[in-house]
């Protein structure tokens, strides 16, 4: 069945923000809770009692509409019935060990139906660092070589291997790097690394790839990983010819290509997955997020005669404790099943769209919007101090931004300035429309306001 038409989601707010109860509850667990959560837990000081769809309700009686999701995690909106059933049922049953269940076996059969063409055989994980860390033990397996590639704003997880092919600041005073880690830049054309315009840049940054493994490496290349989509860097959206060059650079040194899933996944783009938009079929794909819609799994797919590899391929070889258990299993099952069901990957191209055009006519009516990208449900929009030097706008102007959307009602990630849009691949037009008028209030009030310069 198509995702129902329903009545669109608005706020309600009833205390301030964040409210007594909500306050009461961060203090008590405060002395407990280690520091280095999400800024948007942080930032918002809520504690949430419970969700709708597209809106979460905090313990205080407030709802607010949410276009985060968990971080692009909750695909099929909070509370689905259809997925609590699911997962209701299975814990029930049993919840642990790695022996086959009749929901798993579906689960798998149905994510192979949507992977890229070969790529069937899958393992599952409890998270998406372990998935990506599986994947590079693949490579080693398969190629009988060590070295890798991944590009610059890449994020890949946190564990030691991951974390020395991420290309930003997060692994920074925490090395040594993996030996055999090599990155060049991402074709971020809003701003270029190598400070050319596309199309007359020729894609110069993939040649720029090839240089990398050239000149640096001892031509040991196993993989190179790589986003379709960056995620963690503002939702990058690259120009066409980039993946399918890079997958070429990865022949030519007879190396695979990773493609890193876990935020482009399981239709969050208007795709089920983001290598199709480019029409690339890697040898391997990630994936995590939205394949569980909140439950911890993540997993990696690739083909029958590269998974044969050993040693990755010999008995435990590729497996997890947690990978792949019963709720894991079922989790699969209820996602796919309700994204399948509800045609939610033709709703986030449909809806996404609607939500591009509406940001595109904000661009136009607010100098500091510089960039607007996306594809499907995942957008980025780039906040700019000036359109000329594509300054970023301050980050205390940003959690300012943060702040006046969320006493309106709208849990967001505007508090950076290149922020990312990521709703349930549920949400209506409505909804997101409501959605956009608290970000558009904001805007004009710090538009109204100045000194934002």
């Amino acid at each position: 069945m198509e995702l129902q038409t329903v009545t669109a989601q608005t706020p309600r707010l009833v205390t301030e923000v964040p409210g007594p109860k909500s306050r009461a509850l961060v203090a008590a667990e405060a002395p407990y809770l280690a520091p280095g959560i999400q800024s948007i837990s942080t930032l918002s000081g809520l504690a949430i009692a419970k969700g709708e769809g597209s809106v979460m309700e905090d313990v205080d009686g407030n709802r607010f509409l949410d276009i985060a999701a968990g971080i692009c995690v909750n695909a099929l909106g909070h509370g689905h019935p259809r997925y609590r059933e699911i997962l209701k049922s299975q814990i029930d049953e049993v919840t642990v060990g790695s022996l086959t269940t009749a929901r798993r076996a579906e689960a798998l059969k149905r994510v192979a139906s949507h992977t890229p063409p070969g790529l069937t055989k899958i393992q599952l994980y409890s998270g998406g660092t372990e998935a990506v860390e599986a994947a590079l033990r693949l490579a080693k397996s398969r190629t009988k070589k060590f070295e890798f590639l991944s590009f610059w704003g890449g994020f890949h997880g946190k564990t030691a291997g991951t974390l020395s092919l991420i290309g930003d600041g997060t692994k920074n005073h925490l090395g040594p790097s993996m030996p055999g880690s090599y990155h060049a830049p991402y074709a971020y054309c809003y701003r270029c690394p190598l400070a050319l315009k596309y199309p007359s840049c020729g894609l110069e940054c993939a040649e720029f790839a090839r240089k990398v493994i050239k000149h640096s490496t001892t031509n040991a290349l196993a993989a190179i990983l790589m986003e379709p989509i960056q995620g963690t860097a503002g939702n990058v959206v690259p120009p066409p010819e980039f993946m399918p060059a890079v997958q070429s650079i990865a022949k030519e040194n007879d190396a695979l290509l990773v493609s890193d899933e876990m935020i482009c996944g399981f239709g969050r783009t208007g795709k089920w997955f983001g290598c199709e938009h480019w029409g690339v079929v890697p040898d391997v794909v990630t994936m995590g997020k939205g394949l569980g819609n909140g439950f911890p799994v993540s997993g990696l797919a690739s083909t029958e005669e590269i998974t044969q590899a050993k040693p990755w391929g010999a008995p435990s070889g590729s497996s997890s404790s947690y990978g792949g258990n019963p709720m894991a299993g079922a989790a699969i099952l209820a996602s796919v099943t309700v994204i399948e069901e509800e045609k939610l990957v033709q709703n986030a191209e449909k809806v996404g769209a609607f939500m591009l055009k509406r940001f595109r006519e904000m661009q136009e009516r607010y100098e500091f919007i510089g960039d607007v990208r996306g594809k499907g449900l995942l957008i980025g929009v780039e906040l700019v101090k000036d359109r000329t030097t594509k300054e970023p706008l301050a980050k205390d102007v940003c959690v300012r931004l943060f702040r006046e959307c969320l006493k309106r009602g709208l849990v967001s990630m505007v508090y950076s300035p290149s922020f990312r849009v990521n709703p349930p691949l549920t949400i209506d037009e409505g909804t997101a429309g409501n959605a956009l008028a608290i970000l558009d209030e904001a805007f004009s009030l710090l538009a109204r306001e100045g000194g934002w310069r």
